[in-house]
């Protein structure tokens, strides 16, 4: 519905994914990335973990067309985000740290006014409001202002202003930082269900357990490239119990983090790196 109002045709889902393959980036003296690559398959989680300074935010940056890479090949969503960087805009959802909505307006009149920023009719942002109003179960605070609702609710209402094009593929950049353990489980019961209709969803998180328990596949960068990459139990199996302290268990996530990086899990908190 939303594809065609804007001239944007859905490829089929075979097309649809992640794939970078040997990017690059340079800010001045500093090496970002450094042979990135990576491979999502569509409808699953990738969980993207790295400490500071690892290569992390300027990846995301790139995939999703907000950052031009000095070298590489990178299609998202079936397209080329070098050469079609319109298109994919069009067919990815972001959701950022901070949230996008703006508090003085309601939950519905926020999703109408982004359906209208994509170029929707108005009787077709309703309609889409609506159904993402239902669809993260915000139906029953519709009309009250972003400014009472709760931090899961806001987190929720994110995501659905992410998706008013229903697109193929979501980037989420820590989307429960802040969040109390109640909210956060909301908000993993809404990437569940997102995952389990289809869309591929690429992680960012410093909760080591959120990626265990969302993601299908991770992958760690680290110095600009993806030093492992596989299922939560792969990574711990790779590194084994032998690289722990214990041998009578198997190693934790952020142990596995650890070993790989040599950096604490805390550090991924905040990415930093230079500007563009």
């Amino acid at each position: 519905m939303a594809y065609e109002e804007v001239g944007v045709r859905p490829d089929s889902p075979d097309d649809l994914g992640i794939r970078a393959i040997d990017v690059h980036k340079r800010y001045k003296d500093t090496v970002a990335l450094d042979g990135f690559t990576l491979s999502v398959a569509a409808g699953t989680v990738c969980g993207l973990l790295g400490p500071n300074g690892a290569g992390k935010t300027t990846a995301v940056r790139i995939l999703t067309t907000l950052l031009r890479a000095d070298a590489g090949q990178i299609h998202v969503a079936g397209c080329d985000v070098r050469a079609d960087a319109r298109t994919v805009r069009y067919r990815i959802g972001l959701v950022g740290q901070n949230a996008s909505v703006d508090e003085t307006l309601s939950g519905r009149q926020n999703l109408v006014m982004f359906g209208k920023l994509y170029h929707l009719s108005g009787s077709t942002a309703r309609q889409r409001a609506d159904e993402l109003l239902d669809q993260f179960n915000l139906t029953e605070v519709a009309e009250r202002s972003v400014a009472q609702y709760s931090g899961g609710m806001r987190r929720r209402l994110d995501l659905a202003t992410s998706l008013i094009l229903a697109p193929p593929v979501l980037f989420l950049d820590e989307p429960t930082t802040g969040l109390d353990p109640g909210a956060r489980i909301d908000v993993w019961g809404s990437i569940t269900s997102l995952v389990g209709s289809g869309t591929t969803v690429l992680l960012t998180t410093q909760y080591l357990e959120e990626a265990d328990q969302l993601a299908d596949q991770i992958a760690v960068i680290d110095a600009g490239r993806v030093v492992a990459e596989g299922t939560p139990d792969e990574l711990k199996a790779k590194v084994g119990p032998d690289r722990v302290e214990t041998v009578t268990r198997k190693p934790t996530l952020d142990e596995v983090f650890l070993h790989l990086t040599g950096h604490p899990t805390s550090t991924t908190e905040q990415i930093t790196e230079p500007a563009s």
